[in-house]
């Protein structure tokens, strides 16, 4: 069974930074490419970032690119988020997920995410 415990979501002002990180249970993590997803009340659930399982190659949602960076420490079994310059309009619940299929490359289709974490709520104020 693989587990994804996402931390490090919370309140901040407009502007701000924080931190997310995602710890995974299972021991091939480094084999699998890694995601970011958030969903917003009302919306849909939206690629915001992806690293493949190496970590040398990555891919943004527009609304993020230039603000938030994704990385991972295959030693931790940790994928991070960095998110900074942060918006009213990026309040959500923020998910990781790990991706379906050996050694593939990153995607921004949740489908292709096998197992999700429960979630970590980022709440930005103007």
């Amino acid at each position: 069974q693989v587990h994804l415990v996402e931390s490090g979501g919370g309140p901040v002002q407009a502007g701000g930074s924080l931190r997310l990180s995602c710890v995974v249970s299972e021991g091939t993590f480094s084999a699998y490419s890694m995601g970011w997803f958030r969903q917003a009340p009302g919306k849909d659930r939206e690629f915001i970032a992806g690293i493949n399982w190496r970590g040398d190659t990555t891919s943004y949602g527009d609304s993020v690119k230039g603000r938030f960076i994704i990385t991972r420490d295959n030693a931790k079994n940790t994928v991070y988020l960095q998110m900074s310059s942060l918006k009213s309009e990026d309040t959500a619940i923020y998910y990781c997920a790990r991706g379906r299929s050996f050694r593939a490359g990153v995607s921004v289709t949740a489908s292709d995410y096998a197992y999700w974490g429960q979630g970590t709520r980022v709440t930005v104020s103007s």
